[in-house]
């Protein structure tokens, strides 16, 4: 589905750049044209600036999305959720991200999973990011407690794990 918004777009690496961040940030496309999360209204400005390109270029990425059926029906029903990542340290959590080899291999969310409850390790949040909207998607888990350096070896030794990182 990525590959089929970017197509839409591929004369325009910029109003590329514009879809790659309303989606990585859950943003949505109000009836009016408008950016927003929720109903706070985030100036085009702001944006364009996040991505360095001219206000104009959101704009016309904007109209475009009313303008298709498709491309409608997804940005205006996208939303965020909150991430406990960022927070894990100040909240004295700990959080843990996992890349894969493949991301539509199932059931890699229910192994990491498993497996952390196997050894009594209390999950706060879990996040996997869709392999059809982001190029590498990662697998993000946020614990009460620290992960013991056994559990940590088993999660890095699973045939698709790529990479786990700690954070």
């Amino acid at each position: 589905m990525f590959d089929e918004i970017m197509q839409k777009f591929e004369g325009s690496p910029s109003q590329q750049a514009v879809i790659r961040l309303l989606l990585e940030r859950g943003f949505s496309v109000s009836d009016e044209g408008r950016v927003v999360s929720g109903s706070i209204e985030i100036p085009n400005t702001q944006i364009a600036r996040e991505i360095d390109v001219d206000r104009r270029v959101v704009d016309s990425t904007t109209d475009a999305i009313l303008a298709d059926e498709q491309l409608r029906r997804i940005f205006q029903n996208i939303s965020s959720i909150p991430s406990l990542m960022d927070l894990a340290p100040v909240l004295d959590l700990h959080a843990l991200t996992v890349e894969v080899i493949d991301a539509d291999e199932p059931g890699i969310v229910a192994t990491v999973t498993t497996l952390l409850a196997d050894n009594d390790i209390s999950i706060r949040q879990t996040i996997s990011e869709d392999p059809e909207f982001t190029d590498e998607p990662r697998l993000y888990v946020v614990t009460d407690e620290a992960m013991p350096g056994d559990v940590l070896n088993e999660l890095k030794n699973l045939d698709f794990v790529r990479k786990i990182e700690l954070k």
